[in-house]
């Protein structure tokens, strides 16, 4: 985030971690970004680790993502709750993903865009690779974006 506010300080020149929902008192928002009277944006973050630190296959992993239970705290009950948060700002769910040897990201990102748009609706994807990690499993991946339209 630094290093976006450096480059761009009038859009991103202010942000919050941890910010708290207007209308969910016991919420949290993962990241804003614009000014605490003012948030141009409200983005809740899902890490998706098909493999843990081990290499191992992380068998819950895809709960975190798919969920429909908001006692899990899924990337899907995310978007909804977002649109309930009372954040006046644009809104956004941002999964970030690491590559695991058979385990393709994509089938879980489109699994989740299926199951989302039975409840909310997603703007177009946006997506980014990042490579060059230093962890002996997750040393590459996808981070993927949508921004949460209001109807």
């Amino acid at each position: 985030m630094l290093e976006l506010a450096a480059k761009n300080g009038d859009l991103f020149g202010s942000y919050g971690l941890g910010v708290k929902h207007p209308n969910l008192s016991r919420q949290r928002c993962d990241l804003c970004i614009g000014a605490p009277d003012h948030w141009r944006w409200a983005i809740e973050f899902k890490m998706l680790r098909l493999l843990g630190d081990n290499g191992g296959l992380n068998d819950n992993m895809l709960m975190h993502i798919l969920s429909p239970y908001s006692q899990h705290r899924s990337a899907l009950t995310d978007c909804q709750k977002l649109l309930d948060s009372g954040f006046e700002s644009r809104i956004a769910i941002a999964i970030f993903g690491y590559d695991a040897p058979g385990w393709p990201l994509e089938d879980a990102i489109a699994a989740f865009e299926a199951l989302a748009s039975r409840w909310v609706h997603l703007g177009q994807r946006v997506d980014e690779r990042f490579t060059g990690l230093q962890h002996p499993v997750h040393c590459s991946g996808s981070v993927y974006a949508w921004e949460i339209e209001r109807s």
